[in-house]
């Protein structure tokens, strides 16, 4: 399990601990703070810092040490994810007792464009997201937020996955899980700094692995990869091969595998 999972899982994978999504959380004054004004703080901030750290590390391929460990102590502390399987997000969202659909910051702060693919999901009638400035994406208070049945919710995540949408879950002050993301490369803030090397998320519990007795080494799995996970042997008949240390375990290759030649596994930490 993850260092998340030793702090905040009480024994379990952190985000299945109910415990991360109580309302009582709710009652510290910093994180209600950090809610209000976190489209502008966070997300606004982010995309125009992380504009800038792009394109030094276009110029010198690395940023400064320092900087990196500042700024994943710092996500850390605030707005920290892991990438999570459709298995994560069924299991997750139907126990919800509240599911909430919302425009995605991340697109709206470095686009100005609508999508709809993040989820505000609640274990208590009680809702963090009521706190948010939906003015943020020129709506009124009560609009750009939908309620959804957990099924409903689930069956639109599915169909996000099949668009090539890595499933990622994020804490609003940690250890307080606030919302499922389903992102895309290039419009996420969390995947863009994956991209620069500053690791603010978490790989996944699980990774993905090969059995090459049923790879044809056809090449769909690593077309589908966002990390660049996966290459082939190269000997003989090509097979494909996944590096565990860049598989994220979001789990699009097995998807996308037409001879049903990829699993997920269970990642070993040490």
């Amino acid at each position: 399990m993850c260092e998340f999972c030793t702090k905040h899982g009480d024994g379990q994978v952190w985000f299945k601990n109910a415990a991360n999504y109580a309302n009582d959380l709710m009652a510290d004054l910093n994180r209600r703070r950090y809610i209000k004004d976190f489209f502008t703080s966070t997300i606004e901030a982010g995309v125009a810092t992380i504009g800038r750290l792009e394109t030094i590390y276009r110029k010198k391929k690395v940023l400064p040490e320092r900087l990196v460990r500042q700024m994943v102590s710092q996500a850390g502390v605030e707005h920290f994810g892991q990438v999570v399987t459709i298995e994560d997000i069924r299991d997750i969202v139907g126990r919800a007792a509240t599911v909430v659909r919302m425009p995605c910051a991340c697109r709206w702060a470095a686009l100005k464009k609508e999508a709809r693919c993040c989820y505000s999901v609640s274990y208590t009638p009680e809702t963090w997201y009521q706190g948010l400035d939906m003015g943020y994406f020129g709506k009124a208070p009560d609009m750009g937020l939908e309620s959804l049945s957990p099924a409903v919710a689930i069956a639109q995540m599915e169909a996000l996955e099949k668009e090539g949408a890595v499933h990622t879950i994020w804490t609003m002050v940690t250890p307080f899980i606030g919302a499922i993301c389903n992102c895309q490369p290039g419009d996420c803030l969390g995947l863009r700094t994956l991209a620069i090397d500053v690791e603010t998320m978490y790989r996944g519990e699980q990774r993905a692995e090969v059995d090459p007795a049923l790879c044809n080494g056809c090449g769909s799995c690593q077309a589908a990869c966002h990390f660049g996970a996966i290459g082939s042997t190269g000997s003989g008949e090509s097979r494909a091969a996944i590096d565990s240390r860049k598989c994220f375990g979001c789990g699009l290759c097995r998807n996308h595998c037409p001879q049903e030649a990829i699993r997920m596994v269970t990642r070993d930490w040490r």
